[in-house]
């Protein structure tokens, strides 16, 4: 069986075809079909608690890092992107030096429940440095199955190869379907299946805050 990269710099193993199969099988929500009713159940995060969030990331970052030097963030598409450019600039101000950060595109292969993809492609890529060699901090909003950050991490490793490659998110929800994990978190939440957590940021949504939701049939 191939080797993978894990997160940690270990090893993943996974049989060659689930690699495959993972490229041409539709990733559906469980029950299958798109989001046709949410409920609000709690407000989770307001904007104070993001900034705080975002903050501890950027020291846990340096701190597990021994600084921010060949230090490099990568945003998944939508609300991942305005995320690792605030952590990126929160990392220029801790260390004096401009951090880089790049995105990728994920939007047809999504872990929330809300946004149902065909197959899981990245459709763009926009990372304007030299991965190789570089430690890479991949963010999202939400980490639920784990299939887009297998994605992105795919994608990345296409690029180059990275010292390592880390992760990041505002929300761990849990019902892990892959054995990835996050490495910075900013709210552990446990969910059911039936429910949705919608990340809102000012840059996207007009305001900043997590909020859960229910989702009916």
């Amino acid at each position: 069986m191939p080797a993978r990269r894990g997160w940690e710099g270990g090893e993943h193993e996974l049989p060659a075809e689930h690699a495959v199969a993972s490229r041409r099988r539709p990733f559906l929500p469980e029950g299958g079909g798109r989001v046709t009713g949410l409920a609000f159940k709690a407000r989770i995060l307001e904007p104070d608690d993001m900034r705080r969030a975002i903050t501890r990331i950027a020291h846990e970052i340096v701190e597990r890092n021994k600084g921010a030097h060949d230090l490099a963030l990568v945003g998944v598409h939508t609300r991942g992107i305005p995320l690792a450019e605030r952590i990126a600039t929160r990392l220029t101000e801790l260390e004096g030096h401009e951090v880089l950060s790049g995105k990728l595109d994920i939007t047809l292969y999504r872990d929330d429940l809300s946004e149902v993809g065909l197959q899981p492609v990245v459709r763009r890529t926009e990372v304007p440095f030299d991965v190789a060699r570089k430690r890479v901090v991949l963010v999202d909003d939400v980490i639920y199955t784990g299939r887009t950050a297998r994605a992105a991490l795919d994608a990345l490793i296409d690029l180059g190869r990275p010292a390592s490659i880390q992760l990041a998110v505002m929300v761990d929800r849990g019902h892990r379907e892959l054995p990835i994990r996050a490495d910075y978190v900013g709210k552990n939440l446990p969910t059911s299946a039936s429910e949705v957590v919608k990340v809102k940021l000012e840059e996207t949504d007009g305001s900043d805050g997590v909020e859960l939701w229910e989702r009916r049939a």
